[in-house]
């Protein structure tokens, strides 16, 4: 079969079907994507080839499919108008106080995008270019009035259909730094890619891009940090990668943020270059881009200038320099096109009123001319062009689930990327485990082999609770400083629709709790037989299970504060007043009598408290008589407490010094209980919050 005759759509069905009946899009065993249609059938129960419409202006959707293996798809829009609700201002000491207002940010924005088109969004700052780039891409518009549409190939569409036809390339590469460029590729089509290809298939798939994007030379290095910190990929190959992330399943839409920004000319060159070839092969490019050298203006096809809010030019590098020149603004000899447009449309300070007014005419001025008229009969033959199995056929494209893959390949492919990220940074294991072992030591030989005595009571006691802080501490700041950077990845992603939040946290938390477990595990058992504990096992492996619970429930508070905060420095900065009370309120700095009725509340609360009193019942329990030093004269009918006032031994044994410090021995069960019950809700509180804030994001 010739590769003209496998680029034909065609009518697989066994059996005969109903013309009414709709579309079923199919995907082969490979990189490419067929739409087969329930169209008509011969006789003889074979297929027929349904052949393009002869004429029409773009490819109809049910055979908009090439040799490249990408859907021939016309991206369009019409009198995009954006508006956004401006807050009134309240007077203060007799100032003028002013209503709530609206602002227009774009203004009948039209403009038309075919298969093969690079076209580059321009315009000085201000000028719209990321709201109109937000539009198109249906993102981050919950506080945007928009008006206007968008059509695929004259069809209508939904705003947030867009997503399931195309890609979005952001301007910051986010990627996990410890896994290899392939691996990141594999770990994307796993998620991406059809669930009905196999794993061949998708392999084959990622060797291909590798190969498309030229990735070859780094296909087996690291991904590394972008600002250096970890060695990895050079800039360009970051950004490289970004695109081959996005080109997995052959999108026939790339939107494209400030794809040079950051680079160097070559390294921008050479994605400008890139971008030129995805664009050979059917696809609609179209990118914001600030400041393009004349070398990398030149490798755009076409070119969209915004002046506040407004059209200033559309179409093609050659026909926006003989409209300037016609509008009396030549671009001189040797001088780069696309800073002289943007030199023309910038508003200049101190010059607003000139500037506002020039640009305002040259925005007028294109909306009359014969390029604009023809731009809208273009989109206007489109609209007249689609009959009912291109809605069909847009339907099925665009109304498919979210998530290509299923819940348990999500599930699985995030437990392995959670597991490598954990144990793969092997200096950040390191740290970890340095650190632990540092502040166990330290611990350890200030109370080390602490004597069972009156006066080593107090050591003791202050001993068990710093155990509890410490582990509590260190387990809560390893998430605090870590989760945060982590949840812009994890925001970008969900917002793609590579997985769903609930796939990503449950198990990364099973996969980080091997290594709190370590830790823990480490501290207690060093720290335990240094400092001279109760000498039994089993009063060992009792402790191990309390500092176990109490470290993993500073985990998932170190979770909650991260996913509330968002941020590693804000994170940071709640944590420590949250703490404070925390540990205020452990029953070692305050007796649990004593705190005020109104503040009773809070020592539930207190995860520190409820493992000190467990780690002290674990002490002192089964302890019997605690020596007393050298009598002194005592009434001879003095009462035994009397006597051990005077004789200063108020801890007759073990239970003494639990009812001194308030503990009740009974309480064990209830204490372990508060401990698993904080820790559950941490763990969905978590997850909610985590929710929310990905649910925020993606409007």
């Amino acid at each position: 079969m010739s590769d003209k005759d496998e680029t034909r759509v065609l009518l697989e069905d066994p059996a005969p079907t109903k013309p009414h009946e709709a579309p079923v899009i199919l995907k082969d065993n490979g990189a490419q994507t067929a739409i087969h249609l329930s169209h008509s059938h011969s006789s003889h129960g074979g297929s027929d080839v349904v052949k393009p419409t002869k004429g029409r202006i773009t490819p109809r959707l049910s055979n908009a499919f090439e040799n490249s293996g990408v859907y021939q798809i016309a991206l369009a829009w019409k009198d995009i108008s954006v508006r956004v609700k401006v807050p009134g201002k309240r007077a203060f000491f007799g100032g003028e106080s002013k209503p709530p207002t609206e602002k227009t940010i774009l203004k009948d924005i039209t403009g038309l995008a075919s298969p093969g088109c690079l076209l580059a969004i321009m315009g000085a700052s201000g000028s719209g270019k990321s709201t109109l780039l937000n539009v198109l891409t249906s993102r981050n518009t919950k506080d945007y009035m928009i008006s206007g549409e968008m059509l695929l190939n004259g069809v209508p569409l939904n705003p947030g259909a867009i997503k399931n036809v195309s890609a979005y390339v952001q301007q910051g590469d986010l990627f996990m730094e410890t896994l290899t460029v392939t691996e990141q590729l594999q770990f994307r089509a796993l998620l991406r890619m059809d669930s009905k290809l196999d794993a061949e298939a998708r392999l084959k798939r990622v060797q291909e891009v590798i190969q498309e994007m030229g990735l070859i030379n780094c296909k087996d290095s690291r991904i590394g940090s972008s600002s250096g910190t970890k060695k990895g990929i050079s800039g360009g190959e970051r950004k490289r990668l970004s695109f081959a992330s996005e080109a997995l399943t052959n999108p026939p839409i790339f939107f494209c943020d400030e794809p040079t920004s950051s680079l160097d000319s070559f390294m921008a060159q050479s994605i400008v270059h890139t971008l030129q070839k995805m664009a050979e092969r059917g696809r609609v490019i179209l990118c914001t881009i600030h400041q393009p050298s004349s070398e990398l203006f030149d490798m755009f096809s076409q070119v969209l200038l915004l002046s506040e809010g407004r059209v200033a030019f559309m179409g093609t590098r050659e026909d926006a320099l003989t409209h300037f020149d016609s509008l009396g603004y030549p671009c001189p000899e040797n001088f780069n096109p696309g800073d002289h447009y943007i030199l023309k449309l910038a508003i200049v300070p101190g010059k607003e009123i000139e500037c506002k007014r020039k640009s305002q005419a040259i925005c007028d001025t294109f909306a009359k001319t014969r390029q604009m008229q023809e731009l809208e009969e273009k989109i206007q033959d489109q609209k007249k062009d689609v009959d009912m199995y291109d809605h069909v056929v847009l339907d099925q494209i665009t109304g498919q689930s979210r998530y290509s893959s299923s819940i348990n390949t999500q599930l699985r492919m995030l437990f392995w990327r959670a597991w490598v990220a954990q144990f793969r940074n092997a200096m950040l294991f390191g740290v970890r485990i340095g650190q632990v072992v540092t502040v166990a030591l330290i611990l350890g030989l200030v109370y080390m082999d602490l004597e069972i005595s009156q006066r080593g009571v107090m050591n003791i006691n202050g001993a068990l609770f710093l155990v509890v802080a410490n582990i509590g501490m260190t387990h809560m700041f390893a998430v605090l400083t870590s989760f945060p950077e982590e949840m812009h990845l994890v925001m970008r992603e969900y917002g793609s629709g590579l997985y769903s939040i609930g796939s990503y946290f449950f198990p990364k938390v099973i996969a980080e709790l091997p290594m709190f477990v370590l830790l823990s595990m480490v501290f207690i058992s060093m720290d335990y037989w240094m400092m001279g504990l109760y000498d039994h096992f089993s009063a060992f492996m009792t402790a191990s299970w309390v500092i176990l619970l109490a470290g993993y429930t500073s985990v998932t508070a170190g979770y909650l504060i991260s996913t509330a905060a968002g941020e590693t420095t804000l994170a940071l900065s709640i944590a420590a007043p949250i703490l404070i009370p925390l540990m205020l309120f452990s029953g070692l700095f305050l007796n649990a009598d004593d705190i005020p009725d109104y503040l009773k509340w809070l020592e539930y609360l207190s995860w520190y408290r409820h493992a000190s009193q467990l780690m002290m019942v674990n002490q002192w329990d089964d302890l019997g008589k605690i020596p007393c030093p050298e009598p002194h004269e005592v009434p001879a009918n003095a009462s035994l407490p009397v006597m051990c006032a005077a004789l200063n031994c108020p801890y007759i044994d073990g239970k003494a010094v639990l009812a001194y410090n308030t503990v009740d021995p009974d309480d064990q069960t209830a204490n372990t209980m508060y401990l698993i019950a904080l820790t559950v809700f941490f763990f969905f509180a978590s997850f909610v919050a985590l929710y929310i804030r990905a649910r925020r994001s993606r409007e």
